[in-house]
């Protein structure tokens, strides 16, 4: 199911949406208005470079931190005023788990398990034994990727509507790496669960994400369905005494060493692109997810 990610929100009923969401630290602004709604069984990937503010929104976006303005919901309640109830729902990895690092694994899953009516134990036992991970081994000895490992199983066997997910892949091996998102997929697929997940990772997004999400120094550029992004981009190159016809509202932009200028256009309602792509020696060429990432984050 493709997520319509709207510029305005037109409700709360949604497992997660933000309207004019602001926050910033004392070094300067970190998120600028952020506008976001994830429909039922989307899976939206959150994609940008290290500092553009993913992790900051995500926790913004789930009541763990207090924005500067703006308003965040999950499922129609208040981000800063969940009940339990929906709470329970509810699914969070942040990059580096830390918490509970005194308990093993499977005191950790017996004691959180508690909090969720739908708690898979038999997923979880599984998870640990197919990642290679004693369950009697306390959480704070074990390595970053085998932490992250836990985390994921104990996201995952609570069994939620919506699992947010901040760079899960970040300390993973490519085996454990690709069983996430199998796992992801098949959630998502089969029970109708919302995810949302940062990563710089673009091969992550093209495998599991419906949409992504373009977050670049705090704002978001652009918000669209994964299999739209070739139709609807392009890289427009004119030689250097064509640049000053360069379209002026671009995603991207660069000047190179000759003189010469390449812009991100994107195609306009009726299907065509900006007038600069039909001037005699322009040429328009094809971009892929990654090309795109770089164009707009590089």
């Amino acid at each position: 199911m493709n997520a319509v990610l709207q510029s305005t929100i037109d409700g709360t009923d949604a497992p997660l949406a933000v309207q004019g969401l602001t926050h910033g630290y004392d070094d300067g602004p970190v998120l600028a208005g952020i506008d976001l709604s994830l429909p039922t069984g989307s899976v939206l990937g959150l994609i940008g470079r290290n500092g553009a503010g993913k992790s900051t929104l995500i926790r913004a976006m789930i009541g763990l931190l207090k924005p500067r303005a703006g308003k965040a919901w999950l499922f129609g309640e208040p981000a800063l005023a969940l009940s339990d109830a929906t709470k329970a729902r509810i699914a969070y990895v942040p990059q580096q788990p830390e918490a509970l690092a005194w308990l093993s694994a499977q005191q950790m899953f017996d004691y959180v398990g508690r909090f969720y009516p739908t708690w898979d134990a038999a997923f979880a036992k599984r998870m640990l034994s197919d990642w290679d991970i004693l369950p009697n081994k306390v959480l704070g000895k074990l390595s970053p990727g085998e932490r992250q490992r836990v985390d994921l199983i104990r996201a995952l066997a609570s069994q939620p509507e919506l699992l947010v997910l901040d760079e899960p892949a970040a300390a993973l091996d490519p085996v454990a790496r690709r069983d996430l998102l199998r796992e992801i997929a098949l959630r998502a697929g089969e029970a109708g669960t919302t995810v949302l997940f940062s990563t710089h990772i673009v091969s992550d997004l093209e495998r599991v994400a419906s949409d992504i999400a373009f977050l670049h120094e705090g704002k978001l550029l652009l918000q669209c369905a994964v299999d739209e992004t070739k139709e609807r981009f392009a890289r427009l190159w004119l030689p250097a005494h064509m640049s000053a016809a360069a379209p002026t509202k671009t995603l991207g932009q660069r000047r190179h060493a000759d003189g010469s200028v390449s812009v991100v256009i994107e195609r306009r309602q009726d299907g065509t692109w900006p007038e600069a792509a039909n001037l005699p020696g322009a040429r328009v060429d094809a971009l892929g997810l990654e090309d795109l990432f770089v164009e707009i984050a590089g």
